[in-house]
């Protein structure tokens, strides 16, 4: 979905297809056929943005075989779908029983993930329109903190580095322009957008910046307008966000709300969980099943939990969404005299993750879920005075 912003520059909106878990081309293909269309059609629309996840195999098939490349853009024509970001934070295997842990690896200091980011950037100057010569992708901020070291810090660094040069080589040979956004994340080395700041201003490359995902900026309790002014003072450009709600319990001393919160523990993903003390020292576990058992988090302030949930459906009393924060970043992003950045992206990766009762029964009804927040995101848009184009 493209809107025009009051300066007549063009923001796109798009969602993010990790929620249709494939490794594979075909399986790519059928997403398209099976959810991405279907999407479109309920949204009434002649073209829809999707932020593509490529697994590696996916990834690399596009990228060594330059008829399956053509392919997939046909296919993303036939369909009335475009593609102007991916998500390259998952490596693989995002539709597992068990993701967890396994979703930071590899990371920046591995050889693998910048292979398979300059591959995404290759493919995507093959699946941009026509019409357009920008694109974007997320990535995962460096690694895991618990096997970070400084070795593994000189040779994220230097990965980086190696990645720029080869950004700037590739618009050379396309004149299409990609820029990649390292995605804060609680838990990681880069946790949050103020922890990026440092390798990014020590990088200096203008292709390389911040993915600015709103589930994970408000699990980490960062105040939106102190965030993105420290970016722009950095001059560290947000490449794209990615649009998502964390899980709020304002009350998590009560049994009733540490109930509620016990139906979203699940063996799927990781779901850190954060509250700030009194002191104003952020506080934190790995998962939500750890800040549940005993005394792990102090709970005489509220909790947020990294479980992207609907943004159009928050969760039920006593608990609720980070909806507020969502609005408050995508005001500064798009709200002001000129966009901060141009690339939007729903990311609910969650949605069969839910609680029993809240998952959706089939296709039909998880389309008209992800149509029910892609509305959401354009009336926002639309509020702040951006026009929706065809």
């Amino acid at each position: 979905m493209r809107f025009r912003h009051p300066d007549g520059t063009t923001v796109h909106l798009a969602y993010c297809t990790n929620v249709h878990p494939a490794e594979t081309l075909d399986g790519v293909l059928a997403q398209l056929r099976d959810h991405c269309e279907p999407v479109r059609r309920r949204l009434g629309r002649d073209r829809l943005g999707i932020g593509l996840w490529l697994a590696k195999d996916a990834a690399h098939a596009l990228d060594t075989d330059p008829a399956a490349l053509r392919g997939l853009r046909a296919a993303l024509d036939r369909r009335g779908l475009e593609v102007v970001t991916l998500n390259g934070f998952p490596y693989e295997g995002f539709g597992a029983e068990q993701v967890k842990y396994r979703v930071y690896r590899p990371d920046w200091a591995d050889p693998e993930r910048l292979d398979h980011t300059t591959a995404l950037a290759r493919v995507l100057t093959g699946l941009l329109p026509d019409d357009l010569t920008e694109g974007s992708i997320s990535t995962l901020p460096l690694g895991w903190r618990t096997t970070w070291t400084d070795a593994r810090a000189d040779a994220a660094h230097a990965a980086l580095l190696t990645l720029a040069e080869r950004l700037d080589a590739l618009a050379d040979l396309t004149g299409r322009s990609v820029r990649v956004g390292l995605e804060p994340e609680p838990g990681c080395v880069v946790e949050t957008t103020g922890d990026a700041l440092a390798p990014l201003a020590a990088l200096g490359h203008p292709r390389i910046g911040v993915c600015v995902d709103t589930c994970h900026l408000a699990t980490s309790f960062e105040d939106p307008h102190t965030a993105l002014d420290a970016l722009a003072a950095a001059r560290v450009p947000v490449v794209k966000s990615q649009l998502s709600a964390a899980l709020h319990a304002e009350h998590p001393h009560l049994p009733a709300v540490r109930e509620a919160l016990a139906a979203f523990d699940e063996p799927r993903f990781l779901h850190q969980t954060r509250t700030v003390g009194s002191t104003g020292r952020r506080h934190g576990t790995d998962d939500l099943g750890q800040a549940l058992t005993g005394d792990a988090l102090p709970d005489t302030s509220p909790w947020r939990a990294h479980f992207h949930v609907p943004l159009h459906a928050a969760p039920a009393a006593p608990l609720t969404s980070t909806l507020p924060v969502l609005k408050d970043v995508l005001t500064r992003l798009v709200g002001g005299p000129h966009p901060l950045t141009r690339h939007l992206e729903v990311e609910t990766y969650t949605w069969q993750a839910l609680p029993p009762a809240l998952r959706p029964r089939g296709r039909a009804q998880l389309a008209d879920g992800i149509a029910a927040e892609l509305a959401l995101a354009r009336d926002l848009l639309t509020d702040l005075g951006l026009k929706e184009l065809p």
